[in-house]
């Protein structure tokens, strides 16, 4: 008599575990990252730009959750994902400055818990709300930007938008932000102007034809800065991988150096927030942006999951 397999539980959860079933919708003592939707593209539309990127973080989540942890580091990354809590998309009240700080009121409580708020944006102005939790916090920091776009275009008639948050975040009076570094710039999309301004204030501009991994991560060594906010726009990665976006660019840094970086952004010790900006699922092609998005935040937490496995 031949035997049966054994039947294996309805619940694939032992065999077959998802991202979205080690982790958590409740903040616990043990959280040490919280996911957070910001479901805005009130800037874009300011600044002239295609509005779609607020319906991102819904997908972006939902690709995420279905993803498995990395059987290579099984133990280690199940048990950064059993420490994530989702906290889902902030309820936007439709203005812009108002849904700003009250992101950076949810950012700063975290820092003070010592917890790595990770922010699925909405176009680009998701990251002066994300500088905003440090400003809360009293806590100076570095602002490192993956992006097509420097973004430090002055206010629009006194408005906020999305290319103006890293110009908000260099002159504000509360001086928190210690300096500004860009990298994957588009030759064809950055002015001589706004490249000046931001290495008379002692930053660091690299066009996407000089980014590369070693670049990247010798500016982030040698900030003096203890605290790196980390923001990654999608349209710094060429057009053909990464199509559903608020503006894109028919240049950029391949998907693989762009997952890489995330990784290695996740791995370094200095670097205490992430976000990422400018999915826009309205122009994606067969959900490629989407799913590059949640492997960017996949591979992010991989890398959270290396550091806490060297304490």
């Amino acid at each position: 008599m031949t035997e049966r397999p054994e039947k294996l539980s309805e619940n694939r959860k032992d065999v077959d575990p998802r991202v979205g079933q080690l982790i958590t919708d409740r903040i616990q003592e043990q959280t040490k990252i919280l996911l957070a939707g910001f479901p805005c593209d009130e800037g874009v539309a300011i600044n002239n730009g295609r509005q779609g990127a607020a319906s991102a973080p819904a997908k972006i989540r939902d690709r995420l959750k279905k993803l498995t942890p990395d059987s290579r580091m099984n133990e280690r990354h199940t048990l950064l994902l059993n420490k994530t809590c989702d906290y889902g998309d902030i309820k936007l009240s439709g203005k812009l400055e108002r849904d700003q700080i009250q992101l950076g009121d949810l950012i700063s409580e975290q820092l003070k818990e010592d917890r790595i708020p990770v922010i699925m944006g909405g176009g680009h102005e998701t990251s002066f709300g994300h500088f905003l939790g440090y400003v809360y916090t009293d806590r100076s920091v570095s602002i490192l930007n993956i992006d097509a776009h420097t973004d430090v275009r002055p206010l629009k008639g006194g408005r906020a938008h999305s290319g103006s948050p890293f110009r908000q975040a260099l002159e504000h009076p509360s001086g928190c932000c210690q300096s500004y570094h860009v990298f994957g710039l588009s030759p064809s999309s950055v002015s001589a102007a706004h490249a000046a301004y931001i290495e008379q204030r002692g930053g660091t501009v690299r066009f996407n034809n000089n980014t590369d991994l070693n670049t990247v991560l010798r500016c982030l060594d040698e900030l003096e800065s203890d605290s790196v906010m980390v923001t990654m726009d999608m349209d710094a990665v060429e057009q053909g991988a990464a199509p559903g976006v608020s503006a894109p660019a028919a240049e950029g840094i391949s998907s693989k150096l762009w997952l890489e970086l995330a990784y290695q952004f996740g791995k370094h010790p200095k670097v205490t927030s992430f976000d990422l900006c400018e999915v826009n699922p309205k122009f994606d092609r067969d959900g490629q942006t989407i799913r590059l998005a949640a492997l960017t935040i996949w591979y992010f937490l991989r890398g959270v999951a290396m550091q806490m496995g060297q304490t």
